[in-house]
């Protein structure tokens, strides 16, 4: 699967999503998450995609998802 693509072809909505981590407070945006997704690579990319898989062909919620890895985002800072 190739994710750049697949996220081109959702047009999904930018949202924003605010994470406590570290005591602090983050704001994230959907375009930041994404772009972290892309920056991925081996097992960790394989693990991303498997779950957007399984969400898109449940028809789930991509941003419940979008904002646990904002949650770790915001760990890293």
């Amino acid at each position: 699967m190739n994710l750049q693509t697949f996220f081109n072809e959702k047009d999904l909505e930018i949202r924003t999503y605010e994470v406590e981590a570290n005591g602090m407070a983050h704001i994230i945006t959907t375009d930041v998450v994404i772009e972290a997704i892309l920056r991925t690579t081996g097992a960790e990319r394989q693990g991303v995609t498997k779950i957007i898989q399984q969400l898109d062909f449940a028809n789930g919620d991509f941003h419940h998802f979008f904002k646990h890895l904002a949650t770790g985002l915001a760990h890293q800072y």
